[in-house]
């Protein structure tokens, strides 16, 4: 199995892809902007459309690389629709925005660790036990072990590109359905393996091309079905 895409609930696919596209120098993969390529990073960028929902799923986010000219790529995102926002994060080295849907996202500080990752630096996604969760992470993608923040547990695509994946001592259990998810492309039919490693099937639905588990931190993700050809 292999990670392969971000995915946001969307209320407006079309006007977030096109934030997205334009902050982030990804490529729409078709007419409209509900799947991005981002270069070399091995993930695309989903949006897909959802009635209104709740407004605390936000286990996951990006952040968004900053580095030596962060002021100015704060300015730059402010320019296409972002807003600054607060969610507690206090006085940090980084700055916390929202896009257009009010999902929070970070604009980070110049760190060695990001050197390599492309235009996302990291995915900090919440965990109840962040070692376990690594363990589980690495063995679905084939990520392995990164240089990251002390008490965080990093992870990365082995060719060394694209961002980080680090899971996050959460502040609060899961409770309600993450606005962003991770989809993982399974290499052959079946869950054995997914149940063996510490997946839970959360939606059961029949004749869809994917199915929905959650991580042993009750984080939403999606397994696609195999490629065909």
């Amino acid at each position: 199995m292999h990670l392969e895409n971000i995915v946001w609930d969307a209320r407006d696919p079309d006007r977030l892809g096109r934030f997205w596209a334009a902050a982030l120098g990804a490529e729409p993969a078709g007419d409209d902007c509900h799947r991005l390529h981002l270069g070399d990073t091995w993930l695309d960028l989903c949006f897909q459309p959802v009635p209104d929902g709740p407004d605390d799923g936000r286990r996951l986010h990006l952040d968004v690389l900053g580095g030596a000219s962060q002021a100015a790529r704060v300015d730059e995102l402010l320019a296409l629709g972002a807003t600054r926002a607060d969610i507690g994060q206090g006085e940090v080295p980084w700055v916390v925005l929202a896009d257009p849907e009010g999902n929070p996202f970070c604009v980070m500080d110049d760190r060695a660790e990001y050197r390599a990752t492309g235009p996302i630096a990291a995915l900090p996604l919440d965990s109840a036990d962040p070692d376990r969760d690594a363990r589980f992470w690495a063995a679905l993608t084939g990520w392995v072990p990164a240089e990251g923040t002390p008490g965080i547990r990093t992870l990365r695509h082995p060719a060394g590109v694209g961002p980080l994946l680090e899971l996050c001592p959460e502040s609060a259990p899961h409770t309600t359905k993450n606005r962003l998810h991770l989809d993982v492309r399974r290499t052959s039919p079946g869950d054995d393996e997914l149940r063996a490693l510490g997946a839970q099937p959360v939606d059961e639905a029949e004749g869809l091309p994917w199915r929905v588990y959650a991580d042993p931190s009750g984080n939403e993700f999606c397994v696609l079905d195999p490629s065909e050809g």
